[in-house]
């Protein structure tokens, strides 16, 4: 199956300011993640729809945006840089 992917971020890396990113280790999201992060966030939509969107089933989406979840918070309680992965 293929998800649907609306964004196509032109910014791929955040980090902790003050620290070079090579010093830094690096959490990686992938497409799927940052378009779950934003039908439910910023589109405010339930996980119902939200996985309807990117075309995939209720439990799918769940898995992915509590990855994308676990990720991010990963990457701020212990200072990691975030990527963003272009696949």
């Amino acid at each position: 199956m293929c998800r649907r992917i609306r964004i196509k971020p032109t910014i791929t890396y955040f980090k902790p300011r003050g620290v070079c990113l090579n010093e830094l280790d690096i959490v990686s999201l992938s497409l799927e993640e940052i378009e779950a992060l934003r039908l439910r966030n910023i589109e405010e939509l339930e996980q119902e729809k939200a996985a309807e969107k990117m075309n995939t089933s209720q439990s799918t989406y769940q898995r992915i945006l509590s990855s994308a979840y676990k990720k991010i918070t990963d990457a701020l309680v212990k200072g990691k840089a975030i990527e963003i992965v272009r696949k």
